[in-house]
């Protein structure tokens, strides 16, 4: 049992460690003697852990999908029950923890998208599944899907530095995304 949790303190350390390279030199800058050199582990005990780069990079994308995935499922369980399309809602309040937590987030994406593009599946199918619970669970589909949408797209500008809006007007815009009055108030006049 010890070995297992020290290999599981061993793996966040590498993480971290890999975060932190990718924050301070670039994406093309890790490497696993950087990461060795950060996380004060072996590169014998990083590759131990993680057999390539591209596993690193695996396990970042995995690790910012799993936290992102506990913030939706908390931000869900403070939701009422009655609350129409909650799964929206909660969709959105994560994209705007994304944005207040974007270094980690953007770190990882870059690093991805710049040494393995093809790990980005990973998100696309997590995407997919989101945007299938999100109709499912609208009384307007497409309303739906702009919402969502703006979004995404305020998160990504905002992550990759692009976006127009300052933190003011951008907590303003995430306020009118997830104020459900106002879109049931829009879905009713469109029948």
């Amino acid at each position: 049992m010890e070995n297992a949790i020290r290999s599981e303190r061993s793996r966040k350390a590498i993480i971290q460690a890999a975060l932190a390279v990718i924050a301070r030199e670039g994406p093309g800058r890790l490497t696993m003697d950087a990461i060795s050199r950060e996380s004060g582990i072996s590169k014998g005990g990083v590759t131990h852990q993680f057999k390539t780069k591209e596993a690193v990079l695996k396990a970042l994308l995995e690790h910012q999908i799993e936290y992102f995935e506990k913030h939706f499922r908390d931000y869900l369980t403070t939701l009422d029950s009655t609350q129409p399309e909650a799964y929206l809602s909660a969709q959105i309040a994560t994209m705007h923890e994304a944005v207040s937590k974007q270094n980690s987030v953007t770190f990882a994406i870059l690093g991805a998208l710049a040494e393995a593009p093809g790990l980005l599946s990973i998100a696309r199918e997590n995407e997919a599944r989101t945007i299938e619970q999100i109709k499912a669970d609208a009384a307007d589909p497409d309303l739906a899907m702009l919402r969502w949408t703006a979004a995404m797209g305020l998160t990504l500008t905002s992550l990759f530095g692009l976006c127009p809006f300052s933190g003011e007007e951008r907590e303003r815009l995430f306020d009118r995304l997830l104020d459900n009055r106002q879109w049931t108030a829009l879905s009713k006049v469109k029948k």
